[in-house]
C-alpha cells in the first residue's frame, strides 16, 4: 500500500507541477502585456514591475508548497520504511516460534507415544499380576481346604487315641503275659 501510496504521491505532484507551469505563462503573458502598456506610459508603477511582483509571490508560493509536499513525502517514507522493517522483523519473530513450536510439538507427541507404550505394558503387566494373584488365591484356598480335611482327620485320630488311652489306663491292672512258647502253642 506504501507503493500505491507513493505513486499516487507522484501524479499528485506532476499535475501540480504542470498548473504551476500554466500559471507562469500566464503570467509571462500579462508580463507582456503589461509592459506594453507601460511602454505607452499609462501608470505610475510599471506593469513590469507588477508582473514580476506577482511572478515572484508565485514563486515562493510553489517554492513554500514543493517543501511542504517533500517534508510529507519524507514522513510518509520513513512510516512505510519503520513499517516495513517492523512487519519483516515481526514475520521473521513469527516464523522462528512455529519452528519451535513445531520442534516442541514433535518432542511432546514422541513423549504421549513412548508414555502410551509404557502404559499399554503396564496394563499388561498388571493383567498378568491379577492373574496370578487370583491362581495364587486358588491354590491358597485349595491348600487350606487340604490343610482342614487334614487337620480334621489328625484331630479326629488324636482324639479317639486319647479316648483309647484313658480307657486303657482305666482297665489298667496287672494281667500275666503270656509267653512266647504259650503264643505259639496257640497258633498250632
Amino acid at each position: 500500500s506504501c507503493v500505491s501510496q507513493d505513486s499516487s504521491a507522484q501524479s499528485s505532484r506532476h499535475r501540480r507541477r504542470q498548473r504551476a507551469m500554466k500559471c507562469v505563462r500566464s503570467a509571462i503573458a500579462l508580463a507582456a502585456l503589461v509592459a506594453r502598456a507601460a511602454a505607452r506610459g499609462q501608470s505610475e508603477v510599471t506593469p513590469v514591475q507588477k508582473v514580476i511582483e506577482l511572478m515572484e509571490g508565485m514563486l515562493a508560493k510553489g517554492k513554500e508548497e514543493k517543501h511542504d509536499e517533500q517534508v510529507q513525502f519524507a514522513a510518509f517514507k520513513q512510516f512505510c520504511d519503520d513499517t516495513t522493517v517492523e512487519k519483516k522483523r515481526s514475520i521473521a519473530e513469527a516464523e522462528e516460534k512455529i519452528e519451535v513450536l513445531k520442534a516442541d510439538i514433535e518432542s511432546h507427541a514422541a513423549h504421549a507415544a513412548r508414555l502410551t507404550k509404557e502404559i499399554a505394558e503396564h496394563d499388561a503387566d498388571i493383567a498378568t499380576w491379577k492373574g496370578d494373584s487370583k491362581a495364587a488365591t486358588n491354590v491358597r484356598a485349595i491348600d487350606k481346604a487340604n490343610y482342614d480335611a487334614t487337620h480334621k482327620d489328625y484331630s479326629e485320630s488324636i482324639d479317639a487315641l486319647q479316648r483309647a488311652i484313658a480307657v486303657l489306663k482305666k482297665q489298667a491292672h496287672d494281667r500275666p503275659q503270656a509267653s512266647f512258647a504259650q503264643v505259639s502253642a496257640l497258633k498250632s
